[in-house]
């Protein structure tokens, strides 16, 4: 199989370090706020290369952080009035609750920033005695980065433009202006630790160098994270962790893409954040994940009003095929091994999901025309579909335990979404004249359709 390396900007055959085994870290959720669309999509993605490399037989050993100390968790302290690490206690119970309505499933190993203090210290006295850190006056500790030659070979950037989404902060005390903090002194009122350069707390991007360190030793296989995390943070780790031991730190980088609402960036300050909590209110694990994964990991999703509810009715017309087949051939249990072999052909393609979801289309249409037939086979295609796409996350409850919890929430009947489909295949061969006739059809049935970039949508008329 092959994996994009966001590192050497190509793809590569995977081969792990050692025979058989993976080592696999990807950075979780700064817990200053509850989970939103964004923490999902990135859990999403890599439980789900987890399992399909477990699937082709490697025994995995999957890491997820939680940073429970930082600047914004002080923040909402101050602000609510609850201490840091009761507040960063509470926000992680939440944010686990919203991943399992989610279905996410869970990494081998939980790492927290708190539980690691000394850890951290360890690193960064380390660092310091290598000649790569340094103690400033003020009691916070620097990298220093002009002793790291490589400095800039993940992001591709060189001193000029490093500063560019760098916070400067204590610049009197740095050497260099682009100089990171490993350890912050304690300010008044703060949660801290003892060290030897006085009461203070860790910086962010020391964190999961020293957790990935004391986990896994000196290399892993795969780090992931969002396409926001290459610089300054995955530069960072990159520059202290291999400082430190002279050897490549991650034989993979692995980068996914952001979310996106409506083109622009999905952020706090423009009010546009979508909460997990609030999506799950409204639509299926299935949805949620068959709308996530139709589209290339490492590129942006574009969160539309059209995107969720798309998504459910597509779920609520495979689950209704499949319930279909279930009531005609209740004494078939056999499957269709090429749908697996297909399955695990586009997985293996640096676990491309978009082409995984494509196939869907076919598989239910013609479990559906089957079915009209009178052919068992029809039953064969549903359960091959339910068992390998289960990786996905998809179809892992019956038809009817859908249809009892979320199918009543898809608003467009599903006949209508049946002509509103063969449309969308009569557009894609230039077929404008059956184009139009169905368009007369919904209207008869009381839907009007609009075509865009994004596909079609429909509206009751």
């Amino acid at each position: 199989m092959k994996i994009y390396n966001s590192l050497t900007r190509r793809k590569e055959e995977f081969v792990p370090l050692e025979a058989g085994k993976v080592k696999m870290y990807a950075c979780g959720i700064t817990v200053s706020g509850e989970a939103h669309i964004g923490h999902a999509f990135q859990a999403i993605l890599y439980d789900i290369f987890r399992k399909f490399l477990e699937k082709q037989g490697f025994e995995v050993t999957y890491a997820r952080n939680y940073t429970d100390v930082d600047d914004k968790i002080i923040a909402r302290s101050k602000e609510t009035g609850v201490p840091a690490d009761e507040y960063a206690k509470r926000m992680i119970a939440k944010i686990d609750a919203s991943m399992a309505r989610a279905e996410v499933g869970e990494p081998t190993l939980w790492l927290k920033a708190t539980q690691n203090i000394g850890n951290i210290i360890s690193f960064v006295g380390e660092l310091i005695d290598r000649g790569h850190a340094y103690p400033a006056a003020c009691g916070d500790v620097y990298f220093d980065v002009d002793t790291f030659p490589a400095y800039g070979q993940l992001s591709g950037r060189d001193k000029e433009d490093m500063l560019d989404g760098v916070r400067v902060e204590n610049d009197g005390e740095k050497r260099h202006p682009y100089d990171f903090a490993l350890w912050k002194a304690a300010k008044e009122g703060e949660i801290c630790w003892d060290s030897p350069w006085g009461k203070g707390r860790p910086g962010w991007h020391i964190e999961c160098s020293a957790m990935i360190r004391a986990a896994f030793g000196e290399q892993i296989d795969i780090h992931g994270g969002g396409r926001d995390l290459i610089f300054p943070h995955h530069e960072n780790e990159i520059a202290q962790s291999e400082a430190l031991t002279g050897k490549p730190f991650v034989k993979y980088w692995m980068h996914n893409g952001l979310i996106k609402v409506n083109g622009q960036k999905m952020s706090k300050s423009l009010g546009n954040s979508l909460l997990l909590d609030d999506l799950m209110d409204k639509f299926s694990p299935d949805a949620l994940k068959f709308a996530l994964l139709s589209s290339n990991y490492r590129g942006d999703v574009n969160v539309t009003d059209e995107l969720f509810p798309s998504a459910e009715a597509h779920v609520a017309r495979f689950y209704a095929v499949i319930q279909r087949t279930e009531a005609l051939f209740p004494d078939e249990h056999g499957g269709e091994e090429e749908i697996d072999k297909k399955f695990d052909a586009a997985m293996s393609d640096d676990f491309n999901t978009a082409l995984a979801l494509a196939d869907l289309f076919g598989y239910f249409k013609e479990a559906s025309r089957l079915a009209d037939a009178g052919d068992a086979r029809a039953r064969r295609i549903t359960n091959q579909v339910q068992k390998t796409y289960s990786l996905l996350g998809l179809f892992c409850r019956t038809p009817a335990e859908y249809a009892g919890r979320y199918a009543k929430r898809e608003e467009v009947p599903a006949d209508v979404l049946a002509v509103a489909e063969e449309r969308k295949a009569a557009r894609a061969r230039k077929d404008w004249a059956k184009s139009d006739e169905l368009r007369e059809r919904l209207k008869a049935m009381g839907y009007a359709v609009k075509d865009g970039k994004e596909g079609y949508t429909l509206t009751k008329l």
